[in-house]
């Protein structure tokens, strides 16, 4: 695999990792306990991450059909888009500013710390075995639609650098609120 996607791969792995770890440090009754009545849980944190992952997978999948039809030689080098790059610059922890996400990706009631956990890991094989699928494609030349919001396009291989940049987020907000609850806030 090219050594660009080899980082994302590990990126992934490592957000995993580090819900498992979260997971198995937290009491069950604060899975679902709130710091404070605006903020979310553990579990919307991770419930948001999986809404994401299911919302982006088909995305991704067009993406690496247009990309594959498209065809030619990889280029030595991916790069992220312009609009990628700042999506990916901000994404990422520690959290500098609050985003209110749209209401598609509000996180249900939540779940069962091991329901959601078992989802997290598979969308993450999913997510993974895209990557390997995208390996050797044009990636910067596949323009995708966010499903976030239908009027922010960049590239696949920008969208590939930010899923795992976007679950280290909110994993960081998850062990934020983990601190917060073991202080008593």
């Amino acid at each position: 695999m090219h050594p660009q996607l080899e980082a994302i791969a590990r990126e992934f792995t490592a957000a995993e990792q580090r819900l498992l770890r979260l997971a198995g440090s937290l009491p069950g009754h604060w899975w679902v306990r709130r710091p404070d009545p605006s903020r979310w849980s553990v579990a919307e944190c991770v419930a948001h991450l999986n809404l994401s992952a299911e919302a982006y997978l088909p995305v991704i999948q067009a993406g690496l059909d247009r990309a594959r039809r498209i065809g030619g030689p990889p280029p030595r080098r991916y790069r992220r888009d312009p609009v990628g790059w700042l999506l990916w610059r901000t994404m990422g922890p520690p959290v500098r500013f609050r985003v209110r996400t749209t209401a598609g990706f509000l996180p249900p009631a939540p779940d069962s710390a091991e329901g959601l956990v078992e989802a997290f890991s598979s969308l993450q094989t999913r997510q993974q075995d895209a990557l390997r699928a995208a390996d050797g494609l044009p990636l910067g030349r596949v323009r995708i639609v966010s499903p976030f919001d239908p009027r922010v396009r960049y590239n696949l291989y920008s969208c590939l650098t930010i899923l795992p940049r976007h679950q280290h987020r909110h994993l960081w907000q998850a062990e934020r609120v983990l601190e917060e609850l073991r202080s008593g806030g």
